[in-house]
């Protein structure tokens, strides 16, 4: 029971730390591996799946918010979209690449969603950088970066 709680806890933990939320899940991953009470394999791809998944929620509220643009309510400004919308333009889908960093990374997804980018390649790109990101914070952790 408490190994299933410990993987809940740090896939929820992912997923709203991809989401537009305030979370963070790399304490929990980090406290998670040196308790040694895991398989490091597991954890990194809990957390990953999380993460992913989160961020695929993102593109998706992207694809379905710009219809609502102009109510008075849209948490975004005309302009701020439209600037948003140019530098995703200017910089293409490798900004994904980006998604992992923290305050830029969730907007970046959202963004991709609102510009119409394939799922599929979304996916890629972000799954790319997303493990990838977990996968050198669970390598330092467990001491193998030198």
């Amino acid at each position: 029971m408490l190994e299933l709680s410990a993987y809940s806890g740090l896939f929820l933990a992912a997923f709203a730390a991809a989401t537009l939320l305030p979370a963070q899940s790399e304490a929990l991953l980090v406290a998670l591996l040196l308790s040694e009470q895991y398989p490091a394999w597991l954890l990194l791809a809990v957390a990953s799946s999380g993460n992913v998944l989160g961020s695929l929620l993102n593109w998706w509220l992207g694809r379905c918010v710009e219809r609502f643009r102009q109510r008075r309510w849209f948490p975004v400004s005309a302009s701020q979209l439209e600037k948003a919308q140019q530098a995703y333009q200017r910089y293409g889908r490798w900004s994904l690449l980006l998604s992992w960093v923290p305050i830029i990374g969730d907007p970046l997804t959202v963004v991709a969603g609102v510009m119409r980018e394939p799922w599929w390649r979304f996916l890629l790109i972000v799954t790319l950088a997303k493990v990838g990101r977990y996968l050198v914070l669970l390598l330092a952790t467990l001491g193998w970066l030198g």
